[in-house]
């Protein structure tokens, strides 16, 4: 394994990415996600999807200079083209004007349309929160998820995510994958020899498979059954024909075999405790932080608190990769 600081993954990334042609822009804010992924101890959401991108980029499946075009499509709403490039760069052109329309309206919608889709949302999520604003996002992404039931793909992993405001802590925050397990999480298996857990996944003929390249070939199953699956279809829905844009099918056919990120859209939707409740606000908030102190009397481990943990370390210590990953994305530069 090989230890580096933060400072240094986030200048791995962003040198990776400006090599193959991305802009200064474009680089530093999908390099920033990337190293939250590592900071927060989730592998599969690091710098190993720097392999990714360089692939999308080389199947000429992402545009490295995108330029994202916001439209304000109405008080609450408002809608970011990436024109084709990752999301990040239309996260950051919408994130202001969200936030305003939230404080104002109360609740407000973004709409981030025609992008390329590779990374968590808890990144995007606690950047709401530290505005004191409850937050929820959702996206598709490839059918690689069969319905409740069923064996063809046609859902995708479609993640969804929620943050929670607290004064002087942590937010309270979730973000997970509607298949049984992150698509990352199979891949990474996949690199490191290991088997997967039952239920995560079918073959290519439909019967239950441990071994991840089975998976890749097959199906990846929903998490909770018909429930999982009932609300991985909502964010089909939601983040998909609501907002113009594809699902995970749809994307699948755009990838045409290429392999590359998914290519869709992604629905935000930002909540100001602070218009719904008026004077109020201190203390109904304080009622939720009431409402917390019980799982902590409980010990019930807080959804991310394993992140915000791992983010503690990081921060001191650094993050290790192991030697192989080093090597692929060093060999990226030259």
């Amino acid at each position: 394994m090989k230890t580096l600081s933060l400072k240094e993954v986030s200048t791995i990334a962003k040198n990776v990415l400006k090599k193959h042609g991305f802009s200064e822009e474009c680089a530093a804010v999908i390099a920033k996600t990337m190293t939250a992924g590592e900071r927060d101890g989730c592998a599969s959401h690091g710098i190993y999807r720097l392999l990714g991108c360089i692939h999308t980029l080389k199947a000429g499946k992402v545009i490295p200079d995108a330029t994202p075009e916001i439209r304000d499509v109405a008080p609450a709403i408002v809608a970011v083209d990436a024109k084709g490039g990752f999301s990040q760069p239309a996260f950051e052109k919408g994130f202001p004007v969200l936030c305003d329309k939230a404080k104002s309206q109360g609740i407000a919608a973004l709409a981030i349309n025609n992008c390329v889709h590779f990374s968590a949302l808890w990144v995007e999520i606690e950047m709401l929160t530290a505005q004191g604003l409850v937050a929820i996002a959702c996206n598709p992404s490839h059918a690689w998820v069969t319905p409740h039931g069923g064996k063809k793909p046609l859902l995708g992993t479609n993640p969804i995510a929620f943050g929670w405001p607290r004064a002087g802590k942590d937010p309270y925050v979730f973000d997970f994958a509607t298949s049984a397990i992150a698509r990352g999480e199979i891949e990474l298996h996949k690199r490191h020899g290991t088997p997967l857990q039952p239920g995560w996944a079918v073959d290519a003929q439909g019967e239950a498979t441990t071994d991840p390249q089975q998976a890749l070939d097959g199906a990846m199953l929903t998490f909770g059954g018909h429930k999982g699956s009932a609300l991985s279809t909502m964010i089909e829905l939601l983040a998909g024909p609501l907002i113009g844009d594809l699902t995970s099918p749809e994307s699948m056919q755009h990838d045409n075999h290429a392999g590359a990120s998914p290519y869709h859209g992604e629905l935000i939707i930002a909540f100001s405790p602070e218009k719904f409740l008026g004077d109020g606000v201190a203390a109904h908030m304080a009622r939720a932080e009431d409402f917390f102190a019980h799982f902590e009397e409980d010990n019930v481990r807080m959804p991310s608190q394993r992140r915000f943990t791992a983010r503690k370390k990081s921060l001191q210590q650094g993050v290790e990769i192991s030697d192989d990953l080093y090597k692929e994305i060093m060999a990226l530069l030259e």
